[in-house]
């Protein structure tokens, strides 16, 4: 199993960073759609490493289908054929207050994007006149003047990312691949997300084999016990946050957890983070996340993962991993 890591550096100090988290010898680099552009620290680490790049995710319900494609078409061609478009919905207060832009039904919604996007792409590697229509977005127009012509490495893959049945349905049915929410147990993947791929799946006539389920971990990960405690400590404060949200209820009721997010939701308006953290038990903290050595954790990943997927998306939030870790993790999951 490969293992991916997010670039978790601003635009102008990215291509460092890729190089140092290269050498440590994971597989490929991810970025999220944070305080900086999602696009522009790969653009700078497509030039100084040969590495596998991917947005994890970009958001894509405030942006054009064609701003998705273009974006996806140059960073195919600067990586030289190792870009994924990494595509998510977000929720409804921050499209319309942090993004200002339209809400509509989610999944509806993405499913037009992925194939729309799908479309330019298509159109621009093959050379067939650009016709989508939708209800959300339509692309008719497309001048000889605005032709890329076709990429060298080919169309990159856009994956779809997805926690709920009905979104992970549609990404089974239209992307070319699932990247699953980093919030969820073993049982809940299991029970509730692979039925929802083979279900979108099946109702797209198509099968697993070509469509690539990349799983992702939240890690806390040590050698010692202070190195333990400082990472448990961050990893807690981002299943509280996860679970403070109402969208992500059903991973917390496959557990019998669901009565914690509402008091988590309580707490967070309050901006009482402290209780919140609390509330995420070393139970909860292990069946959510993975926590151990870099060998410890790599045997539960793959106890997790290894029969349905090739990589894995690793996050390590609030705490900061050793180089040699990161390799030690990427070398046992290999």
């Amino acid at each position: 199993m490969l293992l991916d890591v997010q670039l978790d550096a601003r635009p102008d100090l990215a291509s460092a960073r890729a190089l140092e988290l290269t050498g440590a010898g994971v597989a490929g680099l991810f970025t999220f759609e944070g305080p900086h552009d999602v696009f522009l620290s790969l653009a700078a680490a497509a030039g100084v490493v040969e590495t596998d790049l991917m947005t994890n995710v970009a958001i894509a319900m405030p942006r054009s289908p064609m701003h998705l494609a273009n974006a996806a078409y140059d960073l195919q061609l600067m990586s030289k054929g190792r870009f994924r478009l990494g595509l998510g919905s977000q929720v409804k207060p921050h499209i319309e207050k942090r993004y200002g832009a339209t809400w509509s039904p989610p999944a509806a919604r993405m499913r037009e994007i992925v194939l729309a996007v799908k479309a330019i792409l298509g159109s621009w590697q093959d050379g067939t006149p650009l016709h989508f229509e939708g209800e959300f977005t339509r692309h008719t127009l497309m001048p000889p003047t605005f032709v890329p012509g076709p990429n060298p490495y080919g169309v990159p893959p856009v994956l779809l990312g997805a926690l709920g049945p009905v979104m992970t349905r549609t990404a089974a049915e239209v992307a070319d691949g699932l990247l699953v929410m980093p919030f969820h147990s073993h049982r809940h993947f299991r029970e509730r997300t692979l039925p929802a791929v083979d279900e979108g799946l099946g109702r797209a006539g198509r099968t697993r084999a070509g469509f690539a389920i990349l799983p992702q971990a939240i890690v806390a990960m040590g050698r010692t016990d202070a190195e333990l405690a400082a990472a448990s400590a961050g990893v807690r404060g981002l299943l509280a946050f996860y679970g403070s949200t109402p969208a992500y209820v059903p991973v917390l009721e496959v557990e019998g957890w669901a009565d914690v997010q509402p008091e988590l939701n309580r707490l967070s308006k309050q901006g009482d983070v402290a209780a919140m953290f609390e509330l995420v038990s070393d139970e909860m903290l292990e069946t959510l996340a993975v926590r151990g050595t870099p060998e410890e954790c790599a045997a539960e990943i793959r106890r997790r993962f290894d029969d349905v997927a090739e990589r894995v998306c690793a996050y390590f939030p609030g705490y900061d991993v050793p180089l040699d870790q990161l390799g030690d993790l990427a070398t046992a999951l290999r």
